[in-house]
């Protein structure tokens, strides 16, 4: 009988311990065990739809699913040790769930809602570029990236601000400090804020956009713009170097854009022989008409055809007009065709386009040099 009675109360002693001392450590683990197959099971079910997703013509529904996984596996972890934390603070009579578990799990949701709010910005961005430029829609890429730059710096102000005032921290107050301590900033950082509004002046005056081909002629610059940042301008040199250049660089020197050129100029001078002057007033009609009839040159342009100069060797006349395209290849293509039809109607007048040469008088004798040859 006393045997049987000392079971039981050794039995009552172990169920007080479950219940009271230990119990926590099991509901800590669950808690844990819990948070580890949700995120398991978001993790699948969010690649399957970002799958399914991934061949629609919608840059919004795979951009926001692609931005939740990570996001949503930070949120499940803070919310299972945030959980866990409390049942082991309670098991243990220490009061730390309204002064730090609290506060933690409320900034920590804040930055967690602010990051799943980046990452969609930035998602978005990418395949509203990616899309415009498989329909060829022309999106102006400098646009886009400037408006989603703002509302980054927007959203992760405003992420700042809320976690602040959270923790207890005054709001105004610490807007009211920023603004004094703005000037010693403003005096410590003037090249990094001059840089910055350089940067924000190129987006509202746009002398340029991503994927133009600028140059100074009063600097070394000269390339293709793959990136206009807040301090920063990156441009591709035609040796395909990166050159990155500060955006206050802009405000002082004169820059062209030959990518928003309207035509392409052809200027070349041509001579002819002095033996075939009585030739070169149908040669210059000729030349006129093929000008004119030329399927890539502009003749609402200036198209000039003319008689130029007496030159050491040579009848020269030039050529003055505008292709259609801009195109640079393409260019370079109109411009050779250009020149092989002259080179063609010149010989069709039975004359020769003339090189450098000199007719010396010695005691009645001619002598003809050839670049300088006899």
């Amino acid at each position: 009988m006393e045997s049987a009675e000392f079971e039981l109360k050794q039995w009552l002693l172990q169920i007080q311990f479950l219940r009271g001392d230990g119990l926590w450590i099991t509901e800590a683990f669950l808690i844990i065990l819990f948070a580890l197959l949700f995120d398991f099971i978001q993790k699948k079910m969010v690649k399957k739809l970002h799958t399914r997703l991934k061949g629609t013509q919608n840059p919004w529904d795979e951009a926001f699913v692609e931005s939740l996984s990570k996001p949503i596996s930070a949120f499940v972890w803070l919310w299972g040790i945030s959980l866990a934390a409390g049942v082991i603070a309670d098991a243990n009579d220490v009061s730390v769930y309204d002064s730090l578990i609290h506060p933690a799990r409320q900034v920590g949701v804040i930055s967690i809602l602010t990051w799943l709010v980046l990452r969609l910005i930035v998602r978005i961005e990418r395949n509203i570029i990616k899309l415009g430029r498989v329909r060829e829609d022309n999106y102006d890429i400098t646009t886009v990236q400037a408006v989603t730059k703002l509302i980054r710096i927007s959203v992760f102000i405003t992420g700042a601000l809320v976690m602040l005032q959270e923790l207890g921290f005054s709001v105004s107050g610490v807007l009211a400090f920023g603004g004094i301590g703005g000037m010693a900033v403003g005096f410590a950082a003037k090249d990094l804020l001059s840089n910055f509004f350089g940067g924000f002046m190129l987006y509202l005056d746009r002398p340029f956009v991503v994927g133009n081909w600028i140059r100074s002629p009063d600097r070394s610059i000269e390339g293709t713009v793959e990136n206009i940042g807040w301090r920063l301008t990156m441009i591709r040199t035609f040796d395909k170097r990166p050159l990155y250049v500060p955006n206050s660089i802009f405000a002082s020197i004169a820059v062209e854009n030959p990518s928003r050129m309207s035509h392409r100029r052809i200027k070349e001078t041509i001579g002819v022989r002095y033996d075939d002057a009585d030739k070169l007033e149908q040669i210059l009609i000729d030349i006129r008409t093929m000008l004119r009839n030329h399927a890539e040159i502009d003749t609402t342009q200036t198209l000039m055809v003319n008689f130029n100069s007496y030159a050491p060797s040579s009848l020269d006349f030039f050529i003055y007009t505008f292709t259609k395209t801009t195109n640079w290849v393409k260019f370079h293509e109109v411009k050779e065709d250009v020149l092989f039809q002259i080179l063609t109607i010149i010989e069709q007048h039975g004359a020769e386009v003339a090189f450098p040469t000199s007719t010396l008088h010695l005691n009645g004798e001619i002598v003809q040099t050839n670049n300088g040859t006899n």
